[in-house]
């Protein structure tokens, strides 16, 4: 991967930044990796060497790995910190590096630490859910400990004391604890298996020469077109809804002092957070289509 430092950030920031913080080692496949599209995960393989990524938009992921130093720091006798363990599934190696695991009397907590936004504590991310759970699931397929809980550990980038003393909804603090929804073993494993499986049909693809399955909604982060129903010369709206039939059915209630605004939606990963997406097919198809 190339790195570009286009904003001039100091010389000590490029250097941290080009030198190795992951491996998934000698492993097929990561937990990071398994959760991803299988799309993206084949397309960053072949175009390593031609990927560009700015330092910029690094820093904060340089922030996470910093924390992993808190956590060393901050250990207890009954913690374990960033353990990487593996196991195997359907013929897959699979490894996953937990931040942090409590071990006490009656199972284990697992913690993930992200310096992550606001936003991100504020709204389910699903994404969170199955990667801790991947974890637990090698915790006790490997340890043969049992889990009691799974948390993310967020330091909030963005929080603001002025919103957390107005909002009761905000968080009160720039460190959240976030619980997150144990599932049961056999869910784990079955999701595990599914994701094994539709990364093996990818990377079969890819050394095939095959067109590689499209990435799903869910992966493009897609937010749907949306119709505002919209007082004219108001800046907010009345109404926001999934068509354009429902809309112009509300504005013939309201009458003419109301009209519909388009609101288009987009795929917010392939726009802005997808490296892989000058390769794309499918994005280049969706790009034509959009803003043709």
């Amino acid at each position: 991967m190339k790195l570009t430092n286009k904003h001039g950030l100091p010389g000590t920031i490029i250097n941290v930044l080009k030198r190795p913080q992951y491996s998934k080692g000698a492993a097929h496949i990561s937990a990071t990796e398994l959760l991803s599209s299988p799309r993206i995960v084949q397309l960053r393989r072949q175009h390593w060497d031609e990927i560009e990524e700015d330092a910029a938009d690094m820093v904060w992921s340089l922030f996470g790995s910093a924390l992993h130093n808190v956590l060393e720091h901050g250990k207890d006798d009954n913690h374990v910190v960033e353990e990487r363990l593996f196991t195997e599934v359907d013929g897959w190696k699979l490894s996953g590096a937990i931040d942090l695991q409590e071990i006490e009397p009656d199972g284990v907590i697992i913690s993930d630490y992200k310096c992550t936004s606001v936003w991100s504590v504020m709204n389910e991310k699903l994404d969170w859910q199955r990667q801790l759970n991947v974890y637990a699931y090698l915790v006790e397929t490997v340890k043969k400990m049992p889990v009691k809980a799974v948390q993310i550990v967020a330091v909030l980038r963005d929080w603001s004391a002025r919103e957390a003393d107005t909002r009761e909804d905000y968080p009160s603090a720039p460190i959240v604890v976030v619980p997150i929804l144990l599932w049961d073993m056999g869910y784990r494993e079955a999701y595990i298996k599914k994701r094994i499986h539709l990364h093996s049909e990818a990377l079969f693809a890819a050394e095939s020469g095959s067109n590689l399955a499209h990435c799903t909604a869910d992966d493009c982060w897609e937010k749907p077109t949306t119709f505002a129903v919209k007082k004219k010369g108001n800046k907010r709206a009345t109404l926001v809804l999934k068509t354009e039939e429902e809309a112009l059915h509300q504005v013939s209630q309201l009458g003419d002092a109301y009209a519909v605004e388009r609101r288009p939606g987009e795929r917010t990963r392939c726009e802005r957070f997808c490296s892989v997406s000058p390769w794309c097919e499918q994005y280049q198809e969706y790009k034509d289509r959009t803003d043709g």
